[in-house]
């Protein structure tokens, strides 16, 4: 595991930018060796968010949901931290930046500073999930707050508006468009409600 203070050149998906002041945010490597399929290393980052949604219910009032794939979100929709993975098999590296008592315009905060506690309760909530992968399926479905909503999804060569029905096992997001549900894999996706 690493843990750094401050970050000024970290990234996330689709290689956006993520900065943080020094002491404003949980900003931690973890570098896991699963026990699964290369097709089902997307539990590794499920896990991880469902961890750090774990460790904002257990320190904090702050009611956060996750936001497919990836990030974790309060109300109306402001991004409180993101979670990305790098796979070198059979190791995976997941980070995790979580805006404590700072955040970019737009985004939320945890206003909570114990950055250790924080750190320590993530780690308390991965414990249970990596010794039984099975688990991380159905716990990210009932924790992510997409399902349920109308989404705008963004893929290269195409937009199109739905409503979010399911997560399948391989972690692709199911989209209602009507006639027909749609299968993502990875897209920008964006709650219009």
């Amino acid at each position: 595991m690493c843990v750094a203070d401050h970050q000024t050149a970290g990234r996330g998906r689709l290689g956006r930018i993520w900065e943080a002041p020094p002491g404003s945010a949980l900003l931690c490597s973890v570098l896991l060796a699963p026990a699964l399929p290369v097709d089902r290393f997307h539990l590794v980052t499920a896990a991880v968010a469902l961890a750090g949604l774990g460790a904002v219910e257990a320190l904090t009032s702050v009611r956060a949901f996750i936001k497919w794939p990836n990030d974790l979100l309060v109300e109306p929709g402001a991004k409180l931290a993101g979670v990305l993975a790098e796979a070198e098999v059979p190791s995976v590296v997941v980070g995790i930046g979580m805006n404590l008592t700072a955040a970019p315009e737009g985004a939320a905060m945890l206003g909570f500073g114990d950055r250790d506690a924080v750190l320590a309760s993530l780690l308390d909530h991965l414990s249970p999930l990596v010794a039984d992968w099975s688990t991380v399926p159905g716990l990210y479905r009932r924790a992510c707050g997409t399902l349920g909503r109308v989404v705008r999804v963004e893929l290269p060569d195409e937009t199109f508006t739905g409503v979010a029905a399911d997560v399948t096992d391989d972690g692709h997001l199911l989209v209602d468009v009507g006639m027909c549900l749609r299968t993502v894999a990875a897209a920008d996706v964006v709650h219009l409600r």
